[in-house]
């Protein structure tokens, strides 16, 4: 005889409000724009071309939409900090940091079953998060700090060639780190850190989808995830 299968009943819930995703796309976007435009800024590829140097400005286009894209992630970051304060029980900064048991119980139960990729021998519904698990908000403040460098040494550099405010209140970040040459180190090698971080993103994204089946990767899109009614009876 077959085994008999387990049937749970899901409930559909509003996980991740309007503002988060939005932040999260523009976030994304902007981070490939400025990856792509910032590697070509840091070396240019050789263009031959007949045409007079007056009338060619690619590498300044370059440049313009890195800036500008700059200015968007610094704007959506900016909200997305805002939100973390105004936003649900998933969105609040609270959230990001494991401050009781259960939480490390939650730390454990990833490192678990995402890195030695071990299965529990028996299933205990709260480890399985709804928003965030407690890895993944850890790597996001960790990310978070990576975005304070990328906004600070971006416009340190920038500050030079720029007659607006806002940079100007940057330009004395180079002379902290020591120069123009090591304020460009330290943005590239972060620059590699946002796309290390990327693809375990994408990756766990789609990992978790596959295991727990409660619409992780639609999510982003419509705010909703699937949750077992089980959490939501009275104690």
């Amino acid at each position: 005889m077959d085994k008999a299968v387990k049937t749970y009943e899901f409930k559909r819930v509003l996980v991740w409000e309007l503002p988060v995703r939005f932040c999260h796309w523009i976030n994304a976007l902007s981070i490939f724009v400025l990856a792509v435009t910032g590697f070509i800024i840091a070396d240019p590829p050789a263009i031959m071309s007949q045409a007079e140097a007056s009338d060619i400005y690619w590498f300044g286009t370059v440049r313009a939409i890195h800036f500008i894209t700059a200015y968007i992630f610094l704007i959506s970051t900016v909200i997305r900090i805002y939100w973390g304060f105004m936003g649900n029980y998933y969105a609040s900064w609270r959230r990001f940091l494991p401050l009781d048991k259960r939480a490390w119980e939650n730390i454990k139960h990833v490192l678990k079953v995402d890195v030695l990729l071990r299965n529990e021998e028996k299933e205990v519904l709260k480890n399985i998060s709804v928003g965030h698990n407690y890895v993944a908000s850890l790597s996001y403040l960790a990310l978070f700090v990576l975005v304070v460098i990328q906004i600070f040494t971006g416009f340190g550099l920038y500050a030079p060639t720029s007659g607006w405010w806002l940079p100007q209140l940057f330009a004395w970040v180079p002379d902290f780190l020591g120069g123009d040459f090591a304020t460009r180190q330290i943005h590239h090698a972060a620059t590699w850190l946002f796309i290390l971080f990327t693809l375990i993103h994408v990756y766990l994204v789609f990992y978790h989808d596959w295991l727990e089946g409660r619409g992780e990767t639609s999510a982003m899109i419509s705010g909703y995830k699937f949750v077992r009614k089980e959490r939501f009876k009275k104690k």
